[in-house]
């Protein structure tokens, strides 16, 4: 008998195992081609989110016939990789331009919804990510912004959920932002429609600032700062479903220059350089460069320095995704998404330490 149990009890082990480590989503936004991606650890994710689609006359198309090879070729992974949900995404930071008119309007509302359902089925994709930056604030400089944005995307999701049915994904991507989560979405409305939320705690120091500071911080300290803790907390707070909200990681750094030798150029005045994509870290941060790391223990996140050239760098990288899959685990959040896999490392990357950080 002993004999006999002992087997089913290994097998029965194995798959309450496997079900535990698939419980948390590791979610790839991804730009390349479907051919390229196989250079990366495809089986360690759960989902893949094809960056970006077009509209043209309210309807979701192909940039072109090589953006729809790749989604082919991406569809055609799930047979290899079962786990695996292929979805797509439109808008971007410089993309949604269009997203003010077109979710005004019942009827093209209507027709994006209806020819999105129809594309999704067609080619066998798992569903969309809505990526407006942002419904109601100021996002990309000259994008319009109105406070009806706000239930314009509540009547855009409530068509989607409505035409894809519940067999489809529906997400989109949020700020990671006080502004964003008090001004642009009406959490109520949109999270009964929604499967999950991408939340992007990162470049919460942007681009335009004239400040260093973390970009994608896991805790803030300082008066107005912004980090995941914090729009996390609050997302909880306004009854949003720990199991719907997907933390945001970087990818890459961003480089401030012009940055005085004080407090190791953090929280000091600067002018925004470059990013710099963590598979080229090795070579940028190397040890001739001059720059020297940190880890500032109360936002748990890693800088750099470089005295001699006075240039400051805020990232992600081992420690910090370690630092996040924790969080995620003690919040029993829904997982970790990122920007973007192409500039992950091909092996012994972030996309690993996701993995590792968030197995049972």
């Amino acid at each position: 008998m002993i004999r006999i149990l002992l087997p089913l009890l290994l097998s029965l082990c194995t798959v309450l195992n496997a079900q535990e480590k698939s419980s948390y989503k590791i979610i790839a936004y991804y730009t390349g081609s479907g051919e390229a991606i196989k250079q990366w650890p495809v089986d360690k994710l759960t989902h893949i989110i094809f960056s970006f689609l077009k509209i043209q006359n309210d309807t979701l198309t192909f940039q072109n016939k090589k953006q729809e090879k790749s989604l082919v070729e991406l569809v055609a992974l799930k047979k290899q990789y079962p786990q695996l949900k292929i979805m797509l995404s439109i808008g971007g930071w410089s993309g949604c331009a269009f997203c003010s008119d077109m979710f005004a309007s019942a009827e093209r509302r209507q027709l994006f919804a209806k020819t999105s359902a129809q594309l999704f089925r067609q080619y066998g994709i798992d569903g969309i990510d809505l990526d407006w930056e942002y419904p109601a604030i100021e996002g990309f400089p000259g994008h319009k912004f109105v406070p009806d944005d706000k239930n314009n995307f509540t009547e855009m999701v409530k068509l989607l959920r409505k035409e894809m049915g519940d067999d489809l994904l529906l997400t989109f991507a949020a700020g990671g932002f006080v502004k964003y989560l008090e001004e642009s979405i009406d959490w109520d409305a949109v999270i009964p429609y929604v499967d999950f939320v991408n939340l992007m705690t990162y470049d919460l120091v942007g681009g335009y600032a004239t400040t260093t500071g973390h970009h994608t911080p896991l805790h803030d300290y300082r008066p107005g700062q912004e980090s995941t803790s914090k729009c996390v907390n609050w997302l909880l707070k306004n009854k949003v479903p720990a199991s719907k909200l997907i933390i945001g990681a970087a990818m890459y750094a961003r480089v401030w220059e012009n940055v005085k030798a004080v407090n190791n150029g953090l929280y000091q005045t600067g002018k925004f350089k470059r990013g710099v994509g963590f598979n080229e870290f090795k070579n940028y941060f190397n040890d001739t460069s001059g720059y020297r790391y940190y880890w500032d223990k109360k936002a748990r996140a890693p800088y750099q320095y470089n005295k001699t050239l006075q240039l400051f760098a805020t990232f992600d990288d081992e420690r910090s995704i370690k630092e996040k899959t924790k969080f995620v685990r003690h919040k029993k959040l829904g997982g970790i998404m990122f920007w973007e896999l192409l500039q992950d490392k091909k092996e012994n990357g972030l996309v690993d330490k996701m993995y590792e950080g968030l197995k049972k």
